[in-house]
């Protein structure tokens, strides 16, 4: 079994290999652990984590200089139904189009825009930097030992709204509902970083390595 970390130069690999290491590790799972830049690689792996740090359209046009990843992505995911883990941008991506410096077609993968955040309290600072409480919007698979008001690591500016309300799998409020979790079929993604949040995203993790969806 093997879960591929995508390096196409936008991602906090180094503490996301990590973490996800040490997932396997701590639940022994069966599992190798591999950061690549080979379309072919993430077209064969089990599971996907694409990570991401930075601004939207500088993910995704890091992501399209890599020949044949965006593709290896779409036949993995969307054809073969392959767990997928999207990481803070990572999880952006996989909205309809973003608008930071422009607007930037994402995957489409879950209809919805990355827009950003408002909070109506003008005493909060952006980006939202630090650790916030979740609230969960549905019970799902992933969130198996977890519970409402765990806390968990944001460094963001923007965030994703969702065409589809029940796409939203968890919030957490900083001066309005900020979206924490997204999520449909064999896809999820996080706002927050897993890898720098504890044992609530290592939880997250180890559950996202057994999910079998």
């Amino acid at each position: 079994m093997e879960t591929v970390i995508i390096d196409y130069g936008s991602g906090n690999l180094r503490s996301a290999a990590k973490a996800f290491e040490r997932s396997v590790s701590e639940a022994d799972l069966d599992m190798e652990i591999v950061v690549t830049r080979d379309p072919s690689r993430v077209r064969h792996a089990d599971r996907i984590v694409l990570p991401g740090v930075g601004a939207f359209k500088a993910c995704k046009s890091g992501l399209n200089a890599v020949r044949g990843m965006e593709e290896a992505l779409v036949d993995a995911v969307i054809e073969k139904g392959r767990p997928f883990f999207g990481i803070c941008v990572g999880m952006q991506l996989m909205a309809t189009r973003g608008i930071e410096y422009g607007v930037t077609e994402g995957f489409d993968w879950i209809a919805g825009d990355v827009v950003k955040l408002a909070p109506t309290d003008p005493s909060l600072k952006i980006p939202h930097m630090g650790w916030n409480e979740l609230s969960l919007q549905s019970t799902h698979p992933l969130f198996d030992g977890m519970e409402n008001g765990q806390h968990t690591y944001f460094v963001h500016s923007y965030q994703m709204t969702t065409a589809n309300p029940g796409h939203v799998l968890a919030r957490v409020e900083y001066g309005g509902d900020v979206t924490a979790i997204i999520g449909r079929d064999n896809m999820i993604g996080t706002q927050f970083h897993p890898e720098k949040s504890q044992e609530t995203g290592l939880t997250l993790i180890t559950n996202f390595l057994k999910w079998k969806p």
